[in-house]
C-alpha cells in the first residue's frame, strides 16, 4: 500500500475545507501554570461528531469509486472512527455499516446511528470486531475500510498538524495519541517537512500498548488489552502508519489509566472543556515529562470529547 505524503496531506485539506471549518487551537494560561509551558490545546472535540477522525472519514468517501459508493461500505470501530465514517456517508450518500464490540461506548452508538449508520455488534473488543467486519466485507461486497491502514485517512488527519502550524508555527512539541496510529504519523509527515527540528511525541495507554512495542521493536507486535480508553484499545498494530511513526516519531509514551483521568477532570478545571481518555492522554504526557516540556511551547492535540457519563463520574 503506498504511503501517504505531505502533498498527499495539502490536498486533503482541499477536499476537507469544503465540508469543515479549521478547529481552534487555544492557550489557556491555567494550564501554562500547571505545566510551566506555553501549551496549546488544539480543540478535534469541537468537531461535528467530537472527535478528529472525522477529518479522515470525508478525506477518503469523498474519493470512492462509482461502484464503490454503489456497493457500500463497512468498518469496525470502538465509537470514533465509526462516527467520522457515518457522518461522511451520510454526507455523500452512501450506506454505511459499523461492526462494534459489544458493550462498546453507548455516547458513540448512539451518534453513528444518528448519523444513519447501520451498526452491528460483535465480539468483546476491538479486534473481534474487525475480523467479523473484513468477513462482511468479503461476503456482501461492500468496501471494507480499514480504522488505520487507509493513505487516505492518514492524509485527512494529518491537517490537524497544518492548522497548528499555520497559527503557532514556532511550536516545539506536539502530543499525538496513538491507538491505530494515522493521527501521529499525519503529525509527523507534516511536522518533519515544514520543521524536522518538531518533536512530535506519541502516547498510548499502558494497558494496550501494541503499538508502541511494534515501535519500538521495529515488528509486528500484539499486546493486552485492558484500557478504558476506546480510542487507544487495540490489541495488534496497523503497520501502515507504523512504516511513517517508524521512520519520524521522536519519543513514544505510556500513560496510566489514572493519569488519563486526572487529564478529564484537569482539561475541565483548567481548561473548561471535555476530553475522553484518549484525548486527554497527551496532556497526561506532557505532565509525564514535565521536564522535558518546562518553558517550551508545546501543542496538545485534544482528538475527541466522546466520553461516556459513568467515566465521566469516575473521572470527578
Amino acid at each position: 500500500m503506498k504511503l501517504p505524503t505531505f502533498l498527499d496531506v495539502l490536498d486533503a485539506q482541499q477536499v476537507i475545507g469544503k465540508y469543515l471549518s479549521p478547529t481552534p487551537l487555544y492557550n489557556y494560561p491555567a494550564l501554562d501554570e500547571y505545566i510551566e509551558a506555553c501549551v496549546y490545546v488544539k480543540h478535534e472535540n469541537y468537531q461535528p461528531v467530537g472527535a478528529f477522525k472525522v477529518r479522515g472519514g470525508i478525506n477518503l468517501i469523498s474519493r470512492l469509486t462509482d461502484a464503490e459508493r454503489k456497493q457500500g461500505v463497512v468498518t469496525a470501530s470502538t465509537g470514533n472512527h465509526g462516527q467520522s465514517i457515518a457522518y461522511a456517508a451520510r454526507l455523500f450518500g452512501i450506506r454505511a455499516i459499523i461492526v462494534a464490540p459489544k458493550g462498546a461506548n453507548p455516547v458513540k452508538v448512539e451518534a453513528m446511528k444518528g448519523y444513519g449508520a447501520e451498526v452491528v455488534f460483535h465480539g468483546k473488543d476491538f479486534d473481534a470486531a474487525k475480523t467479523h467486519c473484513e468477513k462482511m466485507g468479503r461476503e456482501h461486497g461492500l468496501r471494507y475500510i480499514s480504522s488505520g491502514d487507509e493513505p487516505y485517512l492518514i492524509a485527512g488527519v494529518g491537517t490537524i498538524t497544518l492548522e497548528i502550524l499555520e497559527q503557532i508555527p514556532r511550536v516545539e512539541m506536539i502530543f499525538v495519541p496513538i491507538g491505530g496510529g494515522s493521527g501521529a504519523a499525519g503529525a509527523c509527515l507534516v511536522a518533519k517537512t515544514i520543521n524536522p527540528d518538531i518533536k512530535v511525541i506519541g502516547v498510548q495507554a499502558a494497558e494496550a500498548p501494541s503499538a508502541y512495542l511494534t515501535w519500538k521493536n521495529r515488528r509486528y507486535t500484539t499486546a493486552k488489552m485492558k484500557t478504558e480508553a476506546e480510542g487507544l484499545a487495540t490489541r495488534s498494530p496497523f503497520m501502515l502508519p507504523q512504516k511513517i511513526i517508524w521512520q519520524y516519531l521522536d519519543d513514544f509514551l505510556l500513560i496510566e489509566e489514572e493519569a488519563m483521568r486526572k487529564a478529564v477532570k484537569l482539561y475541565l478545571e483548567k481548561a473548561k472543556t471535555l476530553a475522553e481518555y484518549a484525548g486527554a492522554a497527551p496532556l497526561a504526557a506532557a505532565l509525564q515529562i514535565k521536564d522535558r516540556v518546562r518553558d517550551k511551547t508545546i501543542a496538545l492535540v485534544l482528538s475527541g470529547g466522546n466520553i461516556a457519563l459513568d467515566k465521566l463520574q469516575h473521572c470527578l
